[in-house]
């Protein structure tokens, strides 16, 4: 009876909420028919207009969400090839970008840390080395993701798919369940720790997000170049800063009521025990991830670029059979990200050959006149981080947000590689505002763990000490080692 009340309740809410996409797609379609049925205001032509109309359309149905992120995109494409607003060679061109190709393939790549077991290794290792106390159990996880990011481009991937179940597994070891009191043990502390963590590993390596090398490509448009060695260097200081204090953050915030955890140890060790030792396949994924790591970083002296080091990485993959054709022909996310970053960019690439991004632009900057940059930076700052509140998606954001804000810090007199490494790590960094505001985050909320004003709280806490840290001392590392 208790479980028929229950699949009742569930095929309602599913019915709700197709309803609800229904009218979300219907609204927005009606809303571009109107669009497009107005005369381009001064300033653009109908085409520019067009294009605009149809990228805002495409950022709001990734917001509102009434089809998956790659449906929505492809469904954008077709329109703006059907009424010729794109050209249609041009359009096709856009799937051909070197840049998109880089994150599908690193896709394509992170599988063997699941298929070899290396990742979930890694995670068992740290935590038999740092676990004895809650808050160093927290330092290993950290450690875990730290590890991990240079070479997963799935936010979701490395912390729901590695760190989390072993995670929860501790947890519950411990009596600490979620939706019940005893979250407040050490799941909840546990879970904050590494959401956070994974926000702060996201801006520290360019192959850590998918929405990162977006920001890459999107820098290039305006001739500033960021390589996957500067990106590193860049962060390296601030984000090692962050990662050691933010654990010590949440820890006075909402304290753990376990701080000893001599088991966790024990239990990791016995999980390694169980896995056995290192396999070849595992070792091949680490020979090939060296690989992977001097490429990146060296590959603009040795003139190999990006995508064509993750393409050597992955044929060895293949070769060796560590991971297998079949497997990567199942991946949607690696599928679905090829549509909507390479639609994303063509739309960007278009925005600003007809002139769309300098008119937005000129409609802003004058609320600014007057200011020095040292004042109106910082505010366009503030602006550009927290209106992520308003965002589901890091990718919508930065897609909608970052050029222009790019180009308005600049026409303030903002040095510009300084208002480009501020923006390109506001742009990972806002992600752990809310329980919606990166990819992992419904999937650890709705575990049960955090209620919704801790998670909130948290959030806007931590997101004020990664400001002070990233844009204080990141600033006089950067200029230290002349990357400003």
């Amino acid at each position: 009876m208790v479980e028929d009340t229950k699949k009742a309740l569930k095929t309602k809410r599913v019915a709700q909420e197709d309803f609800i996409k229904f009218l979300s797609s219907l609204a927005i379609l009606m809303l571009g028919m109107g669009l497009w049925l107005l005369a381009a205001p001064e300033g653009l032509s109908d085409s520019a207009w067009h294009i605009l109309i149809i990228f805002t359309l495409t950022i709001g149905g990734i917001i509102a969400k009434p089809l998956p992120m790659g449906a929505v995109s492809l469904i954008a494409f077709a329109v703006a090839v059907i009424t010729k607003t794109i050209p249609l060679q041009e359009a096709f061109n856009g799937f051909g970008q070197s840049i998109v190709w880089f994150v599908v393939v690193a896709l394509f790549i992170a599988e063997g840390f699941k298929v070899t077991g290396l990742g979930r290794r890694v995670a068992l290792f740290f935590t038999a080395l740092l676990g004895k106390k809650t808050l160093g159990l927290s330092y290993g996880l950290v450690a875990t993701d730290l590890i991990l990011a240079p070479l997963i481009p799935s936010v979701t991937g490395r912390v729901a798919g590695i760190v989390f179940p072993i995670l929860q597994g501790i947890a519950e070891s411990f009596g600490s369940n979620p939706n019940s009191p005893s979250a407040k043990r050490m799941g909840q502390f546990l879970t904050l720790t590494a959401f956070q963590a994974t926000v702060i590993t996201s801006a520290m390596f360019m192959t850590a997000m998918a929405a990162n090398p977006m920001l890459v490509a999107y820098s290039a448009k305006q001739n500033m170049t960021l390589t996957w060695g500067s990106w590193a260097l860049a962060a390296i200081v601030p984000g090692l800063v962050s990662l050691i204090v933010m654990p010590l953050i949440v820890y006075w915030m909402y304290p753990p009521e376990i701080k000893e955890t001599p088991d966790a140890a024990a239990f990791a060790r016995q999980q390694l025990k169980d896995m056995g030792r290192v396999k070849r396949s595992e070792w091949t994924m680490v020979g090939t991830l060296g690989l992977l790591l001097f490429l990146w970083i060296f590959g603009k002296e040795i003139g190999i670029d990006a995508a064509v080091a993750a393409l050597i990485g992955l044929s060895i993959l293949l070769v060796t059979r560590v991971v297998a054709w079949e497997n990567l022909l199942k991946m949607t996310i690696a599928w679905e990200t090829f549509i909507w970053f390479s639609v994303l960019l063509l739309f960007a690439a278009q925005l600003s050959s007809h002139g769309v991004i300098e008119w937005v632009v000129n409609l802003v900057e004058h609320h600014f006149l007057g200011f020095d940059w040292t004042i109106a930076f910082p505010l366009l700052v503030l602006l550009y981080f927290y209106t992520h509140y308003f965002f589901a998606s890091s990718t919508a954001h930065v897609a909608a947000f970052y050029v222009p804000f790019l180009l308005l810090a600049i026409g303030f007199g903002t040095p510009p590689l300084l208002a480009m490494f501020v923006l390109v790590f506001s742009s990972s960094l806002f992600g752990g505002l809310t329980h919606y505001s990166l990819s992992p985050a419904p999937l650890l909320f709705g575990v049960g763990y955090v209620p919704i004003k801790t998670w909130w709280l948290v959030g806007f806490v931590i997101s004020v000490v990664n400001i002070l840290i990233w844009f204080t001392i990141g600033p006089l590392w950067w200029k230290m080692i002349g990357l400003i």
